[in-house]
């Protein structure tokens, strides 16, 4: 079974060689309030929370953060809507992989035929998994760090920019290194990774990224599993830009959370496809 993703948001059409997509976005889900800036707020109930981490601390309900020129307050009293979607994307976070149910059996086919719509899979565990870059032969070992949405989210890659998918698959880009990341593998750390940056299971907020991806889930569902296409493409530019071989992987999947990190809190950057990075995906 595909990874679940509502078809009448999604229309993909061609242009220069790439797949894109095209999302009909839904508005926030309510009135973003807005600081006019630091000195107006002397005296303000919210004084510790705009332009200060201290809110963390102190277990405040709204951070404000220097967004298009003005200081803009990302509240996490959620809305139904962000609620809703946050327990969702958490209750995804909590599926483990299991090789007995069906629907993840089907999603393991659609994730082959996605990657090779011209080759027939022999079975569920089958030598051919070592080529997508699985470590052995049986793939289902390997989403242990990060579950059943590791797979989702590789599926969703294949579908929905299947030439980006492709060119990382054979790494058609670049001067490649002798001993190369694998590929699969490399997809199940970075959802791990993301996971972590987001810190979505957390009760309370602790971090700015984690409100802004919150808003940003606000107007698209599949944010998440946006910002991972965004982010296997930073990995894979990071390893060109630095030669990395096989042992540089886990220094390059830190500077990569560092990229993100800093790409999400940009002034401009109010959905994923505004990151400066998501470009690389076609």
């Amino acid at each position: 079974m595909e990874a679940a993703r509502p078809a009448e948001t999604t229309t993909q059409h061609h242009g220069g060689g790439c797949l894109a997509a095209a999302r009909t976005f839904m508005p926030p889900a309510g009135p973003v309030a807005r600081c006019s800036g630091g000195s107006s707020l002397a005296g303000s109930s919210d004084e510790a929370s705009c332009g200060s981490p201290k809110w963390i601390e102190k277990g405040l309900s709204c951070v404000c953060i220097k967004r298009r020129g003005a200081y803009e307050r990302i509240c996490m009293n959620l809305t139904p809507l962000q609620e809703q979607r946050l327990q969702r994307l958490r209750h995804r976070m909590k599926v483990y992989f299991d090789p007995s149910r069906r629907n993840h059996q089907e999603a393991l086919r659609a994730l082959w035929y996605a990657t090779y719509p011209d080759q027939e899979l022999q079975g569920l565990i089958s030598e051919q998994w070592k080529d997508m870059g699985w470590q052995g032969r049986d793939p289902s070992t390997d989403f242990r760090g990060a579950g059943f949405i590791s797979l989702e989210n590789l599926l969703f890659f294949a579908k929905t920019f299947s030439a980006s998918f492709q060119r990382l698959l054979k790494k058609q880009s670049g001067n490649r290194a002798t001993w190369e990341y694998p590929f699969a593998v490399a997809g199940v750390n970075i959802t791990f990774m993301i996971m972590q940056m987001l810190d979505l299971q957390s009760t309370k907020p602790r971090t700015f990224v984690r409100a802004v991806f919150i808003q940003m889930l606000s107007e698209d569902e599949w944010a998440f599993d946006l910002l991972y296409c965004v982010a296997f493409l930073v990995m894979d530019k990071q390893w060109l830009e630095k030669n990395a071989s096989y042992m540089d992987f886990n220094e390059i999947l830190k500077s990569t959370r560092t990229q993100l990190e800093r790409e999400l809190l940009l002034e401009d950057v109010m959905r994923i496809e505004d990151m400066p990075s998501y470009g690389l995906l076609c």
